[in-house]
This record gives C-alpha cells, sequence and structure tokens, in this order.
C-alpha cells in the first residue's frame, strides 16, 4: 500500500475542510493509499512538516490556501528525492488553483490530489534560501495579503483584499529598481513588480492562454508596472490590465530563467501572499521541475 500524508491548515478558508474529509478520505483509500492526517498550528509549520516528514510517504497533500502550499513546497524543496505532491485549495483567492485548473471543493480536489496526472511543475528559489510556487512581489497592494486579518479573509474573501486595497491608493509608493533579466536590463521607477509562474494573480492579473504562459518551460513571467504621473495614467494601467495588455508604456512583460532587483533601499516582497522580508537585492532563479503535482490534464 501507498502512503500518504494530508496535511490541512485547519485556519484557511473559513475551515472548510470539515465539508468533505470523509469523501476525501474515501477517495485516498480507493486509489490505494493509507493516509494519515495532521494539522499545522502556525505558520512554519507545513514547511517543517514536510521536510520532516517526506521520506516516509508516497505523497503529500496539502489542503489550505496558495501560502499553504507554498510553504509545503518550500518544506519539499529541502529533501530529495521528493514526493509527489496533491493540492487542496480553502484559501480566499486560490490563484494556484485557478492556474492548476483543479476544481473547487474538498471531494472533487481531494479526486485530482488522488488521481490525478502527475505535472512537473517549476518552483522559483527566492534570494538561495527561500521558495515560491507562483509569485514572488514588491509593491502596489502585495502588502495587503498577509497584512489583512485571517478573520476578515474568511468572513469576505476577495472582498477583503479590495477594501484593503482600495484604502492604500492615496499611498501608493515608487521604487526605483534596476532589474537584470536575460537578454537585458531596465532601469525605472516601479509601483509594482512580479516574477510569476502563473497565470493568475491576486485574482486580477490575468495571463491568458495566447502569452503562453507554461508552468514546466524553467522561465518565469516578470511583470514591471512603471510609475504613473497622474490619476488618469494610473486609471489607464488599470485598464491595460484589466484587458490583458502587458506591452503598454507603463506595463511591462518579460520572460527570463532568472532575474535580479537592486534597490537603492530595503524594499518589502511577499512570496506567495505571505511576508517575504526586505531586501536591498533579490535575486529570483526557475528550478525546472521542482516537484511533480497532481492536476487534471496538462496545465
Amino acid at each position: 500500500m501507498k502512503k500518504l500524508l494530508l496535511l490541512i491548515n485547519p485556519h484557511a478558508g473559513k475551515g472548510g475542510f470539515h465539508s468533505g474529509l470523509g469523501t476525501a478520505l474515501l477517495r485516498f483509500h480507493r486509489a490505494g493509499f493509507v493516509t494519515t492526517v495532521r494539522f499545522t498550528d502556525g505558520h512554519g509549520d507545513a514547511p517543517r512538516i514536510a521536510a520532516q516528514e517526506a521520506a516516509a510517504y508516497d505523497r503529500i497533500v496539502c489542503v489550505g490556501g496558495d501560502g499553504t502550499l507554498g510553504e509545503t513546497v518550500s518544506g519539499l524543496m529541502r529533501v530529495s528525492p521528493r514526493p509527489e505532491l496533491g493540492y487542496i485549495p480553502m484559501g480566499t483567492t486560490n490563484d494556484c488553483a485557478a492556474t492548476l485548473g483543479l476544481g473547487h471543493g474538498m471531494a472533487a480536489a481531494a479526486g485530482t490530489a488522488a488521481e490525478g496526472v502527475p505535472l512537473d511543475l517549476d518552483v522559483g528559489r527566492f534570494n538561495m534560501d527561500k521558495y515560491f510556487t507562483y509569485v514572488a512581489a514588491f509593491g502596489a497592494f502585495t502588502e495587503v495579503s498577509y497584512e489583512t486579518p485571517q478573520d476578515q479573509k474568511n468572513a469576505l474573501g476577495k472582498f477583503a483584499y479590495f477594501l484593503d486595497g482600495v484604502s492604500r491608493i492615496t499611498n501608493l509608493t515608487h521604487r526605483w529598481a534596476r532589474v537584470e533579466y536575460d537578454g537585458g536590463v531596465l532601469e525605472d521607477d516601479f509601483i509594482f513588480g512580479a516574477v510569476t509562474n502563473a497565470r493568475s494573480v491576486a485574482g486580477v492579473i490575468r495571463l491568458k492562454e495566447d502569452v503562453g504562459v507554461s508552468l514546466s518551460d524553467g522561465v518565469f513571467e516578470v511583470i514591471l508596472i512603471r510609475t504613473p504621473e497622474s490619476v488618469l495614467q494610473l486609471g489607464a494601467i488599470v485598464t491595460d490590465i484589466l484587458a490583458n495588455k502587458f506591452d503598454s508604456e507603463y506595463v511591462t512583460l518579460l520572460r527570463s530563467k532568472t532575474v535580479r532587483f537592486t534597490f537603492p533601499e530595503a524594499v518589502a516582497w511577499t512570496l506567495d501572499g505571505e511576508d517575504g522580508g526586505s531586501h536591498r537585492e533579490v535575486v529570483c532563479e526557475n528550478i525546472r521541475h521542482a516537484v511533480r503535482i497532481m492536476v487534471n490534464g496538462q496545465a
């Protein structure tokens, strides 16, 4: 019999794991797994448990939001070989689930985690000692995800991010940065920068299929938004983003395996929606095919 570790964040998504947990366990049993259930008690538990117990399991399935998935992947990146990974999304925005095409609800996602198709997923390494699954970002609104209280996220969902984001729009700060990427260098003032391996970021930035995003190609999509000179220009930027236009005067989309950011002073970053610390220099490196995650088909 194969062994599966079900790693649950009980605080994510209003504690929604209760609904469908029995069905999920039955799906794992029918797929030939002996399942052990563990709960996280706080930040840092998921990577610790994943790293310490990876060798004992054939598959680890995490239940929670994008942050829980990111933490679980971070733990797996500390060990080799790595067990296969499953993800049951229970968070607020679930960008990773949208990118991976995972179903909603405990039972449906558990079916994919138990019997899906393995995808070799790229993982981002951040300054050599941290990891992210879908986004590392700085600038406008990036602090909202980890500063918004969990009870507000659970009660209001994505609207909690919107409310907090609107309250900050008059205080947008811009950062001068030198951005070195494969084949070029940019120097400018930016209000936002993101290194992504996803088709959806915060439920707002969406990269359509014709952009050519692949989760396994060994390169990031790098989104940079230059500082607008007026409210009208800020409105034009928002319009461009909502229209998936990433080649305008203020919005740029690049592709690169490695990208380096240099700032005059320390800048706060978020990794998969969690606090990534403040840094004057950041290097993001794409580690191709780092983990195998279960999906419904080719993501």
